[in-house]
């Protein structure tokens, strides 16, 4: 069994941001990876990040359980069809002809430019996103931060993987950025959900008890 990670919206080095979950998963046996997203690296789009992780499953010598953070929960229901489960982190969970646009409304730490691209607000991170990290990762994740092209955030997914594929929703229960109440209301479109008590980003801040969660959630699937 192989976990793929698919990191969220407006930020790059996918490999940094789950760098801490790939030892603790490989030392109980499960192989693990990040998937590098086009839309957050140059002119890609929604689809084209399905398609960077559809080709990262094909490729793969094992089944693959794919690991959607945020946004990426748009990427793997794109994506996930292939996949011998989705785990949605806090995540998007979008069903037929809804784009994460659709699904909620202008956050206020967004910020929009005329040149088709999206960034966070890097004043947001300590507060919203990372209130339970460390200042060493607050300052590696803003150094990470990018601008993602807005096409990705009005598409929707070619293919809706959780409708076929066994999926379970991981609520975290302190994330500031994504209500818990939000995150329940898209758990509750696939009915298996596990709740961990951390913020937006537990890979950073709680990665024993995210590594923990997950081997559960992925050991059944084996």
């Amino acid at each position: 069994m192989k976990v793929l990670f698919v990191h969220g919206a407006c930020v790059t080095d996918g490999a940094w941001w789950w760098r801490r979950m790939v030892p603790l998963l490989a030392a109980q046996g499960v192989s693990s990876a990040a998937v590098e997203l086009p839309s957050c690296d140059g002119d890609g789009d929604l689809h084209a990040d399905g398609d960077a992780v559809r080709a990262q499953v094909a490729s793969a010598d094992e089944p693959c359980v794919l690991v959607g953070h945020s946004y990426g929960g748009m990427v793997i229901t794109d994506a996930g069809s292939s996949a011998a489960r989705l785990v949605y982190l806090t995540a998007v969970v979008p069903d037929a002809g809804e784009s994460l646009g659709s699904l909620a409304a202008p956050a206020p730490f967004l910020d929009p430019g005329p040149d088709g691209r999206v960034g966070v607000q890097g004043s947001a991170l300590p507060s919203l996103f990372m209130q339970d990290c460390t200042s060493s990762d607050i300052s590696g994740a803003l150094a990470r931060l990018t601008r993602q092209s807005l096409a990705a955030f009005g598409q929707a997914p070619r293919s809706v993987a959780w409708r076929t594929v066994p999926s379970t929703y991981v609520v975290c229960s302190d994330d500031r950025a994504t209500p818990p109440s939000r995150q329940r209301s898209y758990a509750a479109r696939l009915g298996n959900v596990v709740e961990i008590s951390t913020g937006h980003h537990p890979f950073l801040s709680a990665p024993d008890l995210l590594s923990s969660t997950l081997l559960e959630i992925v050991r059944p699937a084996e």
